[in-house]
């Protein structure tokens, strides 16, 4: 599904579920990624799940782009691409990958108000075990390119860079989106941000 000037459109959808933590971005990241798929000229669908999200719950955006797409849900199994912003978000997720399914995941651990409060343990071996499920499976550290580009809440936007080259929408349509989506004061951080992701 690499993009790249000329790439033929997919002939059926592609279904992508990004998760994370409230805070992390998310939903900003799923705002850009829909509106490159529709400037590509692709049916959109997206479902939003927050739970708790300005308390640090989970994040769930279930997007699926297509010639034609009539339904946003993206049932057990049948991902084609799990985009995850947290580690322990990738590992809670992993049943909704495809067997051939992509995981692209940010190496970076957000303890939950159980585990914050003690009554449960963060677990250690959390890209062990998804890299064992799912041998396509890139991890990165988002967050450290972040503010290496000038600002930590920019990684989204590198896992997003990472994640355009996966799919068959053209680069300059995605920065044009990030344009769109992202404020002004921040854009430049964002593009540099983008551009890290993509070159991975």
């Amino acid at each position: 599904m690499r993009s790249q000037s000329g790439v033929k459109k997919m002939l059926k959808p592609v279904n992508i579920l990004l998760v994370g933590v409230g805070g992390q971005g998310t939903i900003l990241a799923t705002r850009v990624l829909a509106k490159a798929a529709q400037d590509a000229g692709y049916d959109i669908k997206v479902s939003e799940i927050k739970g708790m999200a300005q308390r640090g719950g989970s994040v769930v955006t279930q997007v699926r782009l297509g010639q034609k797409v009539y339904s946003p849900v993206i049932g057990q199994g049948s991902a084609d691409v799990i985009l995850a912003f947290e580690k322990m978000e990738a590992l809670r997720w992993l049943p909704y990958l495809k067997a051939d399914g992509h995981m692209i995941i940010n190496d970076q651990a957000i303890p939950p108000v159980p585990v914050l409060t003690g009554a449960a343990a963060y677990p250690d071996d959390c890209l062990a075990r998804v890299r064992q499920a799912v041998p396509q499976t890139v991890a990165v550290d988002a967050l450290n390119i972040a503010i290496q580009c000038g600002n930590a809440r920019a990684a989204n936007v590198v896992l997003m860079g990472l994640l355009a080259r996966r799919l068959p929408i053209d680069k300059a349509t995605w920065l044009q989106a990030l344009r769109q989506r992202v404020p002004a004061q921040f854009i430049e951080v964002n593009l540099q941000a983008f551009e890290r992701g993509y070159n991975l």
